[in-house]
């Protein structure tokens, strides 16, 4: 039907505005396109330009080379040395699987370390290198190198490790290093990206814990290109990271192989310090264990020995135990009673075998008693029944303040792992701690160094170093970091009367040089060389009125965890103070009998630097000393024999 001119009319208008709107809307949707076109080349350009780059460039760290320990005489004792490795980028090997397999036909890897490394591939994120095997040989990274089409994602590179050249006889001292762990991640709050390297060895225990942040550095990096299989084709730039600060310690690696020589045999533990500036010149704890067998993660069978021998070769018994101190914390009492007036050196004190308080009675160790004894033969014959009679004057309080003053029951801040703060008990611990009064005889336990009084090796040897200076000889584990001289542990006055204190030494000397004293046996004899100490005997025991009635059970019939620890201090020269020394023998039995010759043996070798002349020993024990000095010589690394006065 033919339409009307109106009809034609009105169709063109509709027509138009449809083409308008149509139009419209074609005409914005070009302009949003070209704006963004425009936001993204121009505006985003570098953004862009970026995001390409980084498809073809990876950015790595680089670990820094971890500061060197040395001791006082500038030997290395914990050290670098070069490894060869290979490493595995997930995300660029494909199958990985199949690249293992190949890789295990050209360098042969251990089962249980692949599987590891595997297992921490799957928890890393997929673009962080993963070392598959270490410590590798120059041949299989050259097998590595020559077939690396075939594996893709593995890269040979070279780094460092840590090696420990002393083994055993640092071990509680400087520690190891270790692959870093989750639970490192979880328990340390530190946000180093070096962290998150797998296998990046950091401080585990002693030095190298302690002083982790000073030893590690900072990252550095290099940027690598890699083509469109993620394989490496060159290396653009490098920033170095900042090497760790290097450390030298107070300790005489050759002193201390000596001492742990000398307690090979024994759970024990000894200390010595230098009077003139607190150095630590020897910590050693034995059994130990070589740190070399935790640097790449030790074996569950390593691990297992370590944990169930008896005599504890993780532990740093020369710090970390706490013992009673026994008959060595009498010249605590006895100075406490001096300064505070409740007694006199010249007064004296009947000694029958025991003393009754409230119808309790302590024995001393003598049976039949002392008889009537005086401070200077108290210490000497180590009478018990004179401390347990002026203890009870000077009252618990008064003693615990001079023990404090003395370094016990203080914690020293020292870079090692678990240095033990001990116990000096008063009245306001034992009300705090448990509830309860302190009563009568808990002051005369504690008298004798029982009871709830508890102290290390260390902090005897720094009650005897102030002792024998009058100073408060505070002890010192770092004496350069990074050729950076480390405040003295040299220490001001005590403020205790010079008088009471030449006293307490006086009669240290005679416990090793007068034919009655309990230390008399271990003497030594060389003139300018003489010590002056105190023996201590700890129970671990509680001996009944039955079993003293019977008769008592001898340490040496006695099985050994039910034994007495020995205990020996003493310092030297005595005229001319120079050394301190702290020894335990973990249920050795009496003090004098098995801590004080190692004490004077340890001494001596310090103050003559190496091996003293068999002159200095009395002359009937001189054969088995030199048979003693050949064996120790055996035993001690090849060119540490001898020291070197620093």
């Amino acid at each position: 039907m033919k339409r009307s001119p109106k009809d034609v009319i009105d169709s063109a208008r509709m027509i138009s505005r449809r083409a308008l709107v149509m139009g419209t809307v074609q005409v914005g949707v070009i302009g949003v396109l070209g704006m963004r076109l425009q936001s993204m080349q121009v505006d985003q350009a570098d953004e862009y330009r970026l995001l390409a780059e980084e498809n073809r460039i990876n950015i790595r760290l680089l670990p820094p080379a971890r500061g060197m320990i040395f001791d006082r005489n500038g030997i290395a004792i914990a050290d670098n040395e070069q490894n060869y490795r290979v490493v595995m980028v997930r995300e660029d090997a494909g199958d990985i699987g199949e690249v293992l397999a190949k890789l295990t036909e050209l360098v042969d890897i251990n089962p249980e370390v692949l599987a590891r490394a595997m297992d921490e591939m799957q928890r890393r994120s997929p673009f962080v290198p993963v070392t598959i095997a270490d410590r590798l040989s120059w041949e299989d990274v050259a097998q590595i190198n020559l077939n690396t089409p075939a594996l893709p994602g593995i890269t040979a590179e070279v780094g460092l490790s840590r090696v420990y050249p002393w083994g055993a006889d640092l071990a509680h001292v400087v520690g190891y290093v270790g692959p870093v762990s989750d639970y490192d991640l979880q328990r340390i709050d530190d946000n180093d990206p070096l962290l998150q390297i797998p296998k990046f060895q950091i401080g585990k225990s002693g030095a190298e814990n302690k002083m982790e942040h000073t030893l590690r550095g900072s990252a550095g990096d290099k940027r690598i290109e890699v083509n469109a299989a993620g394989r490496i084709m060159r290396e653009l730039d490098r920033r170095e990271g900042e090497p760790g600060k290097d450390v030298q310690l107070t300790i005489d690696s050759r002193l201390q192989s000596y001492v742990q020589a000398r307690l090979d045999g024994q759970s024990a533990g000894a200390v010595v310090i230098d009077l003139e500036n607190g150095d630590l010149r020897a910590v050693a704890s034995a059994p130990a264990f070589d740190p070399n067998l935790f640097v790449r993660g030790i074996s569950s069978r390593d691990w297992t020995a370590l944990n169930e021998d008896k005599y504890r070769p993780l532990a740093a018994k020369a710090v970390q135990g706490t013992y009673p101190p026994g008959s060595t914390f009498k010249m605590v009492v006895a100075l406490a009673a001096m300064e505070a007036g409740v007694t006199t050196a010249e007064e004296t004190v009947y000694c029958g075998g025991y003393t009754d308080v409230f119808n309790i009675r302590f024995h001393c160790w003598k049976r039949g008693g002392h008889g009537n004894i005086n401070l200077h033969e108290s210490l000497k014959q180590s009478c018990d029944c004179y401390y347990y009679e002026i203890a009870q004057r000077v009252g618990i309080d008064k003693i615990a303040e001079m023990a404090r003053k003395l370094g016990l029951g203080v914690r020293h801040d020292l870079p090692l792992s678990a240095v033990a703060t001990g116990l000096a008990p008063d009245k306001e611990w034992k009300s705090s701690v448990r509830g309860e009064s302190w009563r009568i005889g808990d002051t005369v336990n504690a008298s004798i160094g029982q009871g709830d009084v508890l102290a290390s090796p260390l902090q005897i040897a720094v009650m005897t170093a102030r002792l024998a200076t009058g100073r408060e000889v505070t002890p010192r584990l770092i004496r350069l970091i990074d050729g950076v001289a480390q405040p003295s542990g040299l220490g001001e006055s005590l403020g205790v009367n010079e008088n009471t204190l030449r006293r307490i030494r006086s009669s240290m000397y005679d416990v090793c040089n007068h034919h009655r004293g309990t230390g008399y046996r271990s003497r030594i004899i060389a003139e300018g060389h003489k010590m002056a100490g105190k023996s201590g005997t700890s129970q671990v025991r509680r001996i009944t009125a039955e079993e003293r009635a019977a008769g008592v059970i001898r340490n040496e019939d006695l099985p050994w965890e039910r034994r007495d620890h020995a205990l020996f201090t003493a310092f030297a020269p005595f005229d001319n103070p120079r050394y301190a020394v702290s020894v335990i023998v973990e249920h050795g039995g009496g003090g004098s009998a098995a801590a004080a010759p190692i004490a004077r043996d340890i001494i001596l070798q310090a103050q003559f630097g190496g091996p003293p002349p068999l002159e200095a020993y009395p002359s009937d024990v001189r054969d088995r000393i030199a048979a003693q000095q050949r064996r120790i010589e055996e035993r001690i690394p090849p060119g540490s024999s001898g020291l070197v006065r620093a």
